[in-house]
């Protein structure tokens, strides 16, 4: 791409970029709900079990994360090279793009799978309840397998997403919550004659979800009409995929940077007990949900600034950050107002535990503190990886996760005592930090006179 120098626009070029934004955010955030819909019926169906498998259930999930929020980084530059392709009409190059992307993503998801069974016994070593212990392998082993088709499918919702068919993805993505939903029913308690399967039957009804939603992408892209010229023949190679694996490195390291220091905040959680691994894991349920609107936005916000750069619009890469945040900002105020006052009802739908009821809605005051820095950093990273910026993002990600609200944390929860709420408001400082940094980086990156950004 040749250089250019971004100029000002008018105060109505962000306006003009909040319907395109919202248009292509509204199903990406659609499809990620359903991806963590499959979690929270998990939570919610196992929930009537009891707090052991529900703390179970909040274990695996911590430490899941880092695998699966890995494979997503690792993953996520393709859909920002496709975007670079759709806006500059190299229509052709796609399918090689996707081809390889298909081959990384099977290697990248089995890598995790792998990963995660193996760290099973590990769990031992970390001063975790015994009694969650006892139940835990049969879930955690079929949620490690459910890594494999995730890969395969993100990398298909990315192609989707990135040519502005972000409804396509987000209905194979709703393909796996509406068999999920059924699926846990019969076979967590044994219904329509099936056995009582409890924990593990909530694990096997994910893993068989999330592969029916992958095939199904699958088989649409390979034979539908409208995927013919996204499907063009193109040499696989390792080189290609290499390749790929190397522009999405910094990402996968900074998601499990990120993950990595949720799930030692989980940890210290269980060291505190099942009841706060417990109620962790409803405040968990509910705040991942109303995260959805950052996380799709900061998706929206890396395909926009992804195709701006690819057709040489560099003066509008800045108005589109600027209304993404904004939108952001209002979101994140509305939640943290919900989370705030009504925490304490939001839990008791969800558990009958009065202990578990009290601590989490403790915790929801805590997270409500959090939303707004929360949702900023998010759309940050997403500008950021729009303009294939991202080595910054893992810079920041590290200093703040790793030194910064790791240890808060632990001084907050045990030398102060604050116990869980202390663990959630060390990571609030760490997000306040990287909240600040990543949009100024970003708009340092595009002011006025600095070279065009190049397609990642």
């Amino acid at each position: 791409m040749p250089a250019a120098v971004l100029g000002a626009r008018p105060a109505s070029g962000w306006r003009a970029e909040i319907v395109p934004l919202l248009t292509l955010a509204l199903p990406i955030v659609i499809g990620l709900a359903a991806s963590t819909l499959i979690g929270v019926t998990d939570t919610l169906m196992v929930a009537p079990l009891g707090k052991t498998a529900l703390a179970a259930v909040a274990l695996t999930s911590s430490v899941s994360i880092i695998l699966y929020a890995s494979v997503y980084g690792a993953l996520s530059m393709l859909g920002i090279e496709v975007a670079n392709a759709h806006g500059a009409k190299a229509t052709r190059r796609i399918g090689g793009i996707v081809r390889n992307g298909l081959v990384l993503g099977l290697i990248i998801g089995t890598l995790g799978a792998g990963l995660m069974a193996a760290a099973l016994p590990l769990l031992g070593l970390m001063g975790q309840p015994p009694e969650v212990l006892a139940v835990l392998p049969p879930y955690w082993l079929a949620m490690s397998a459910a890594m494999i088709p995730f890969a395969v499918l993100m990398v298909l919702k990315q192609l989707f997403e990135a040519i502005d068919r972000p409804w396509t993805g987000a209905a194979f993505a709703f393909v796996g919550v509406v068999i999920n939903v059924p699926l846990n029913f019969v076979l967590i308690y044994g219904a329509f004659g099936a056995p009582e399967l409890g924990l593990m039957g909530a694990g096997v009804a994910s893993l068989v979800s999330e592969s029916v939603a992958c095939g199904a992408a699958y088989l649409w892209w390979r034979h539908a009409r409208s995927t013919r010229r996204l499907r063009i023949r193109a040499e696989v190679s390792a080189t290609r995929v290499v390749a790929q694996d190397r522009a999405g490195a910094p990402l996968c390291l900074m998601y499990a940077a990120e993950t990595g220091a949720y799930a030692l905040a989980g940890i210290m959680l269980g060291w505190i007990g099942a009841t706060a691994l417990a109620a962790n894991q409803v405040v968990n349920s509910v705040g991942s949900l109303l995260y959805m609107l950052p996380l799709g936005m900061a998706g929206a916000v890396a395909i926009r600034v992804g195709q701006a750069a690819g057709a040489g619009e560099t003066e509008r890469l800045r108005a589109i950050a600027a209304a993404a945040m904004g939108l952001v900002t209002i979101w994140m105020l509305g939640s943290a107002l919900l989370l705030a006052v009504g925490g304490g009802a939001i839990a008791a739908t969800i558990v009958d535990d009065p202990e578990v009821i009290a601590l989490a809605t403790a915790l929801f005051v805590v997270v409500a503190l959090m939303q707004v820095g929360d949702g900023l950093q998010s759309t940050g990273l997403g500008a950021l990886r729009g303009i294939g910026d991202v080595g910054f993002a893992t810079g920041v990600s590290l200093a703040t996760y790793w030194g910064l609200s790791l240890p808060l944390a632990w001084v907050l929860a045990f030398p102060l005592g604050m116990g869980a709420a202390g663990v959630w408001a060390g990571f609030g400082a760490g997000l306040a930090v990287a909240a600040i940094a990543l949009p100024v980086r970003f708009f340092w990156k595009t002011r006025a006179g600095a070279a065009a950004p190049s397609p990642p």
